[in-house]
């Protein structure tokens, strides 16, 4: 163990499973993008499902054998989008209502990860990538906060498409980054 690499999320072998959940938001968000017709409370089912799925990966990240350094974090994630994306498929009309809230809630929350996790990872080569992927995210939720207190759907369908691509390339990069690295001795 010459060169320990430091990460704020840590490493596993599983981290395929997220870059699966990556370019899963990525294709929702560009399905929802090119046809909104096809209904908000579609879209907000459908983003539950994906969040319930997600929720579940970063729970056996974080409860995997060898935990990943963050598991915290993982564990955290996980509870709360496997929250909110059961509260989202629960009703229908509760998810129409109070969607740009609970998409405000996982942005901004992730926003937060991704700060810290700028500030705990200084030493490795790409932190400021983590910094300015927190502020957007940050940024995206605040943007859905606003939405959501207008009750603008196309602002709120236009951001949703926006944000779920935006955070599926976030998570997909983020999962190379997870990827474990062998050492050459």
């Amino acid at each position: 163990m010459s060169a320990l690499k430091l990460n704020y999320l840590g490493t596993s072998k599983y981290w395929w499973v997220a870059l699966i959940c990556g370019i899963l938001l990525v294709i929702g968000g560009f399905a929802y993008w090119f046809w909104p017709q096809a209904g908000y409370a579609i879209a907000s089912q459908i983003f539950g499902w994906l969040l319930i799925l997600f929720g579940i990966v970063q729970l056996c990240f974080s409860a995997s054998q060898n935990r990943p350094r963050g598991w915290g974090w993982w564990l955290a994630g996980g509870v709360i989008d496997m929250f909110i994306g059961f509260l989202l498929v629960r009703s229908i009309i509760l998810s129409e209502i109070v969607f740009p809230y609970f998409l405000a809630i996982v942005f901004i929350f992730w926003g937060i990860s991704a700060l810290i996790s700028s500030v705990s990872s200084r030493e490795g080569r790409y932190w400021w990538l983590y910094l300015i992927n927190g502020i957007l995210l940050m940024i995206i939720g605040f943007f859905f906060l606003e939405a959501g207190y207008i009750q603008n759907m196309e602002m709120v369908s236009f951001l949703t498409a926006l944000a779920f691509i935006y955070w599926g390339f976030s998570i997909a990069m983020t999962s190379y980054d997870m990827k474990p690295v062998k050492d050459e001795e």
